[in-house]
């Protein structure tokens, strides 16, 4: 018999789920029996926008120098398989904030701001912030929300105390106009001027707030724009203006800006992990680096097959970085699969900060890997993003995509990424069996995942 032959008790096992929970709507996440600490740590959650898992150079780039990445996986952990929960930003974010699968509140495409204006994660939604909070920490979030417009969705009514930046998907560097020709720029939920190159903006208001915060324990989430469009580097010219929502920037050299972009975000890094040495918390702040997503076809995604918005690798396989001097051995490397929405339990069960009764969590605690070299347990994972989805158990993912613009038919492939990272040798006839137990997971997760949920966008 197949191993992957299950009941569905089984898959639900497999899953990292408990029918219980699935019933509840969720599953537990590991972070429910977070240890007790005394001394808590900070938290520094670092996130790029559009970043490649070739784009950086300890990932292999030998176009873009980022010496301060470098850095943090040289003194901490690197993740060779960490993914993103979607291939595109909104849903991504969704998750990371709330633990689950950005389905089950609705956010499963990217809320624009032409259009979506209204929409946004609901605020029932309890987010890692709202958690670390009630356990004593300081929570700011600076830069990128995307997670909804209007001020009933801004980051201080959802567990930060602190905002600064923009709540659309991308502004103009300089301008801060957003992609449809509105100013947007916020100071907690108001509306704001304020000068200067959105990656220093973000770094200058990070090590503004540690600094503030040195002696309490505090929550950080940094969320970069870079290496998103337009492609701006820090002396050019605002693009866009009130009204004129001109896209991509008006660089021809789009791919040196790119560098650019991504090195002042690097710059940066530094300038935040120089900040907490100088004030003596090196030992005492956990830092985690990732990527909402893939890249676009301007950036590298190294041997990954696909891009941004879409399903195959490239589009949510990305590089991560997790440090803590004395805590996370240095020089390490790990092959574990991660995903956005483990953070939350992750974060939770270093702080010590209890799960509330009766959140079901998606993700799960990542310490076993982060500070005993260990492994995870079997676990079943799944995106979707418009009319494509895969399911990935162990070294096997199902990808189902159409087979063309024209045709909408469904085709499904089957790949062994421990022997075919770059997804170009179709098992499906090979390993029917797999085939249709992965093809049997995706619909049960499909079934129970969006159970009553309205989708916001």
């Amino acid at each position: 018999m197949s191993s992957f032959n299950c009941n569905r008790r089984d898959f639900l096992k497999r899953s990292g789920l408990c029918a219980a929970a699935v019933l509840a709507g969720g599953c537990v996440g590991t972070a429910q029996q977070a240890p007790k600490r005394v001394d808590r740590p900070n938290i520094i959650i670092i996130l790029a926008d559009d970043l490649g898992y070739g784009d950086i150079s300890c990932y292999g780039s030998k176009i873009i120098n980022t010496p301060n990445i470098d850095a943090l996986a040289e003194g901490g952990l690197k993740f060779t398989d960490f993914h993103s929960n979607c291939p595109v930003c909104s849903p991504t974010r969704a998750a990371f904030l709330t633990g689950r699968y950005q389905q089950r509140c609705g956010v499963e495409g990217v809320v624009t701001a032409k259009g979506h204006r209204d929409k946004g994660m609901p605020l029932k939604e309890t987010t890692f912030a709202e958690v670390l909070k009630e356990a004593g920490y300081r929570t700011a979030m600076f830069g990128k929300w995307h997670v909804g417009y209007q001020a009933r969705f801004n980051p201080v009514k959802q567990g930060f105390d602190e905002f600064r930046g923009y709540v659309s998907g991308n502004v103009d560097y300089i301008s801060h106009i957003d992609q449809v020709g509105y100013k947007d720029w916020w100071k907690n939920a108001d509306e704001i001027d304020e000068e200067g190159y959105t990656t220093d903006l973000i770094t200058k208001h990070g090590v503004d707030f540690i600094e503030r915060n040195k002696s309490n324990p505090f929550c950080l989430y940094l969320a970069h724009e870079a290496p998103h469009y337009p492609y701006q580097g820090r002396d050019d010219k605002p693009v866009r203006t009130p009204g004129d929502p001109r896209a991509f920037g008006g660089r021809k050299d789009k791919a040196v800006a790119y560098k650019e972009m991504v090195e002042i975000m690097d710059e940066g890094i530094g300038r935040v992990v120089e900040t907490v040495k100088r004030l003596g918390l090196e030992r005492k702040t956990f830092i985690f680096f990732f990527s909402d997503n893939g890249a676009t076809r301007l950036g590298s995604n190294g041997p990954l097959r696909g891009f941004k918005g879409g399903i195959f690798e490239g589009g949510h396989r990305i590089p991560a970085v997790a440090y803590w001097p004395g805590r996370i051995k240095p020089r390490t490397t790990t092959d574990q699969t991660g995903i956005g929405m483990d953070l939350f339990a992750t974060m939770a069960s270093v702080a010590g900060a209890p799960i509330p009764k009766g959140l079901k969590l998606d993700g799960v605690d990542l310490s076993p890997v982060l500070f005993e070299r260990g492994k995870l347990p079997e676990r079943t994972l799944f995106w979707r993003y418009k009319n494509q989805k895969c399911v990935r158990r162990g070294p096997w993912k199902l990808v189902v995509v159409p087979s063309n613009k024209k045709n909408a038919a469904a085709a499904a492939s089957l790949f062994n990424l421990d022997d075919d990272l770059g997804e170009a040798n179709d098992m499906a006839s090979v390993k029917p069996e797999i085939r249709k137990e992965l093809a049997q997971a995706l619909a049960e997760w499909e079934s129970y995942s969006t159970a009553g949920v309205e989708r916001q966008s």
